[in-house]
């Protein structure tokens, strides 16, 4: 499928419960993989989205090659209810709550759920507007072994931690009003992409 062929938030009807995964993926591994299927399994999606940015603001480095990026990450995703696409570009941001107010608006009454690994929890209050994404869309934070200490312990933890709710009502997740949030931990994956950049 072409880069023109991505998912531009067609095919969607109320009630569907979409997972939002956002990253510059530079480069996808399988660590990203075990976050999206983790959270396809525990909270009971019927998509996941890949959202491929153009660039991380945060980051000092520009990410590589958009085309390449993309092309790689719908390699590794190419599973059952694994959606890819390009929409930040599209749209003109890099920041998640334009992201997010544009698709809430666009699909009423699909569950949207913001996923990230814990490493981003744990850094998450440095992100632009952030407590408006907490308050925007329920979140799932999907245990990293780089972070979890960090991420429970993270400013953003520890701001909305009235708000979180058990492990075990996970599934629940995407019908709760924001804000709400669970952290689930799973077989932890050791994949970094920090780490796959550095080798020779």
């Amino acid at each position: 499928m072409s880069r023109n062929g991505a998912l531009r938030g067609d095919g969607l009807s109320r009630g569907m419960r979409v997972g939002l995964f956002g990253g510059s993926f530079d480069p996808p591994h399988a660590g990203h993989l075990h976050v999206a299927q983790t959270a396809m399994r525990r909270l009971g999606l019927d998509q996941v989205w890949w959202l491929v940015s153009p660039q991380n603001p945060l980051k000092a480095t520009p990410a590589g090659d958009f085309d390449r990026r993309f092309e790689a990450v719908r390699q590794i995703a190419a599973r059952p209810g694994m959606r890819i696409t390009d929409i930040e570009t599209r749209l003109g941001t890099t920041r998640t709550i334009d992201l997010l107010n544009h698709l809430r608006q666009r699909h009423p009454g699909v569950h949207f759920v913001w996923l990230m690994g814990a490493d981003n929890l744990a850094g998450i209050h440095r992100w632009a507007n952030w407590t408006q994404i907490f308050q925007s869309v329920p979140v799932a934070v999907i245990a990293r072994p780089q972070d979890a200490v960090r991420a429970r312990l993270s400013h953003a933890a520890r701001q909305y931690a009235r708000s979180r709710i058990r492990e075990s009502e996970a599934v629940a997740l995407p019908l709760l009003q924001a804000p709400a949030w669970t952290y689930l931990t799973e077989r932890l994956h050791s994949h970094s992409s920090t780490a796959l950049r550095a080798r020779p």
